[in-house]
Parts: C-alpha cells; structure tokens; sequence
C-alpha cells in the first residue's frame, strides 16, 4: 500500500516506476484526483465544523444580552450545519474508501536494478552478488545421468501403488492427491527435514499459525482484494459460526464482526507468519524477527486452467514450509540474501540440481520488490520447475498491517518494518524433485542420506 502523500511528492518517480509493471495503467493524476477530491470535501467539511462552533459560541453571547430574536436566526443557521455536516462525513468516508481501494490494487515499485522483461523468459540466471556460473555450479549439483529413459513422478508414484489421484478426484476433484505407505512418509520426512534445519541452523522460530485468517490478515499481505479469484473462502455457514463466538465479548467486537467476518483457507504461511507484528511496533533490538511454519496450503488456482493437470505440481492443497523475516530498512537486502541462502542449502542438502533466477518486472509477484526463485531439475521433465521464491517487499506489506518498530534512541518516531518471505522449500515440489532425481530402473527411490534418519533408515522404497 502506497502513502498518497509520497505519491504526491513524487509523482513523477512514482509513474516511471509503476510503468515498469506489467499490466498496470494507473497514473499519479488518477490517484491525486480522487485525493484532491477528498481534501476539498475535508476542508469543507472544516469549515462548517468551524463555522458551527463559531455561531455557538455567538448563540450563547445573544441569549446573554436577551436578543431572542438574533439567537433564533443563529440557531436556525447552526440547524442548518447540523444536517449538512453528517452527510460531508458521509461523502469523506465514501472518497476515502475509493482511494484506499485504489491504492490497494497496486502492485510495489520493483528495484531499480530487476531485470525488465514481459514474462518468465525475461528472468536472469542470478548467481549471487559476486557469484560466477562456475563457483554457483559447484553448490548447485550437477543433473543427474540415467542409462534409463527417467519417469515422471506421478508414474513411479502410481506404479508403486502409492500415489492416487483418482480416488482423491472422487473425494475432492481435481488436483488433490492422495499418498499412502512410504510415498507419504518420505513427504513427511521432507517437512520435518526442512523445519529442523531452519530451526537449528538458520535461526528460526517454529510457529504453528492458524490454517483460517480473517479478511484483514489477508490484505495485510496483499492476498485481497487483488487476487480473491485464488483463494478458498470459508463458507458463509462457518464464517457465522465465527461470529458468533467472536461476538463473546465487547458491543464494539459484535460491531466488528458483522462487518467483516469473512474468513479464508491461507494460501501460504506467510500470510499468518508475517500478521504476527500486525498492528504493533517492535523495539528495534527485537529484529530480524525469523518465523518458520510447515503447514497445508490451500490455492484455487483460478488463472492456471489446463497448466499442469497431471501430477502433484499444481495442487489446491500442498504442504510448504515457508520462512518470514521481519527486519529494519538498512538490513532488508542483506536479509534477502540470507533467506536465499537458507532455501537453496535444503537443495543443497539433497544433492539435488538447481538454478537460481532474478525475476524480471513481468513475472514478478504483486508485493515484491525483488524475486529469487529456486528451480529445481525435474529430469522426468527434462526442465526447471520453481520449487521456491524469496521475496523483499520493503514497506509495502507493513503499511498494509501498520507494522512499524521504534528505532533505538530517544525522541525517534516509530517507522515501518520491511517484511520478506520464502518458501523454505514446498514440500510437495520437493517430494517430486526427490522422486525423479534418486529414481531407479526397477522402479525404486534412492533415500538421500540427509533424509534416512527420518525415514527409520530406509536407504530406499519401492521397486520389484
């Protein structure tokens, strides 16, 4: 969310950036109309405010000097005001929502520096900030080598008689799995491999954050309103049952609920994770806060229709681990590096190979303003699928929550918090990767060695 102040003050910087955005036509006149609007009603509304605090003070003086008649003409006027100034107020509200509403459909202002580029095929290689292709292939992995045509995962998982995507259809529809035996174990493996080493290793604090948020935390991350299309909405019989236990308490929480108690399935841990500092200011020693959360996520995937329809790729309910950091302005870059670190050492750990890709201005998310996803080799595929994306939004989320920290020092006003987050790593994706690349001729999956203590010290699973 943008301060329509700084917009003013930089309307032209704010349009070259906005423009670098794909699909984005609003301009700093369409915003600063509808604010010049809002400023005129404001300052009408003032001076009637004014005006009829003025005529009472003159009420009181002509009572004082018994001219019944003056006070009777100023009551009149005052009457007058009484019913102009509610339905100002009513105009102020309505011009204020249609400018927040403006606001909040447009995307953050990418760095300088991001690559510019319509779609995935404008993304860059990256290899870190003073990384070469040759010190980046030497942690990345090399593709493994098959003296067999490699099978898709969805075919090794059903020839092991544990992956079934028909019996889920007849539970849920499509994209919906079901794993069974050791193919759901090794996914569990995953998880817990995944949380372990970002808890031990990375410094993160495991949270266990609920599965249903309200509509504020959503827009919060700027999930809403921009793309409601994609998420699961809990049905209206619930979300009543949610007001009425909300309602326990206060005249003023009964109030709130009934204006919005709209509640949703979370897309993404992230969205939890990062309205934990909603509404708050953190003293500056408290940062980086670092949260972690392995947890299902839930997606309609309402623009993706016919991509990916076999397999577990693109499913409306995964497991993710995913990883939140909340820090100072000065510190967000070196944060995003560090975040980046830790999802491509879960990668790293499982000798699978990958690529790191800077996103351009057309692929990259609406919060963002710098993308790093991670691509995983699928050699079922024969091709890269992103199995995680870190992202730094700056300010942009917490002006949405007002999530601010107070800087060390005295008389320092509090200022906003810049938030990231990545995916540390998708689970399922993960699961996928593991199966094509430690797949064997005989139909078998090699367990990588980081993973065999969670799996009881299987080396192996399936095959004849």
């Amino acid at each position: 969310m943008f301060d329509i102040k700084w917009i003013r003050a930089n309307a032209e910087a704010f349009d070259a950036a906005v423009s670098r955005r794909k699909g984005v036509s609003v301009r700093s006149a369409d915003l600063l109309a509808i604010d010049d609007r809002r400023r005129e009603i404001i300052a009408k509304l003032n001076d009637a405010q004014e005006k009829r605090n003025a005529l009472s003070k003159q009420i009181g003086q002509a009572k004082a000097q018994k001219d019944e008649a003056k006070a009777a003409e100023l009551m009149a006027e005052v009457a007058g005001l009484k019913e102009s100034i509610p339905q100002g107020e009513v105009e102020e509200r309505a011009v204020e929502a249609e400018l927040r509403d403006a606001l909040s459909v447009i995307p953050n202002l990418v760095f300088d520096d991001v690559p510019d580029g319509t779609d995935e095929s404008g993304n860059v290689e990256y290899f870190g900030r003073n990384g070469t292709a040759e010190t980046a292939a030497k942690v990345r992995a090399r593709k493994p080598v098959f003296s067999f045509a490699p099978k898709e995962h969805y075919e090794i998982g059903e020839a092991m008689g544990e992956m079934d995507f028909e019996k889920a259809a007849k539970l849920s529809g499509s994209r919906f799995v079901v794993l069974k035996g050791s193919v759901a174990r090794l996914e569990r493996a995953l998880g817990q491999f995944m949380l372990d080493l970002h808890t031990t290793e990375h410094g993160y604090t495991e949270v266990q954050p609920p599965l249903i948020v309200n509509n504020a935390a959503m827009i919060g991350t700027a999930q809403l309103p921009k793309f409601e299309d994609d998420q699961f909405e809990v049905a209206a019989d619930l979300r009543s049952v949610f007001a009425g236990i909300d309602s326990v308490g206060s005249a003023e929480v009964v109030a709130s609920s009934r204006v919005d108690n709209r509640r949703w399935l979370i897309p993404t841990a992230e969205v939890p994770l990062t309205n934990l500092v909603r509404e708050s200011i953190v003293d500056e020693p408290e940062l980086p806060l670092r949260y972690t959360a392995l947890t299902p996520c839930f997606r309609a995937e309402a623009g993706s229709a016919g991509r990916d329809t076999r397999g577990m790729l693109r499913q409306h309910q995964f497991n993710k681990v995913e990883m939140v950091s909340i820090t100072t302005p000065e510190t967000s870059v070196d944060e995003h590096e560090r975040m980046l670190g830790c999802a491509e050492t879960v990668l790293q750990k499982l000798g699978l190979h990958y690529r790191v890709m800077d996103l351009c201005t057309g692929d990259i998310g609406f919060g963002a303003r710098r993308t790093y996803d991670l691509e995983v080799w699928l050699p079922g595929q024969d091709t890269y699928r992103e199995i995680s994306s870190v992202s730094v939004c700056g300010d942009f989320q917490a002006r949405r929550m007002d999530a601010r920290y107070r800087p060390s020092g005295e008389k320092q006003a509090p200022r906003f918090v810049h938030t990231l987050n990545g995916s540390g790593t998708a689970v399922g994706r993960c699961l996928i990767a593991v199966m094509e690349n430690y797949q064997r001729e005989d139909g078998s999956i090699a367990i990588p060695a980081v993973l065999q203590p969670y799996m009881g010290g299987l080396t192996s699973i399936g095959g004849k």
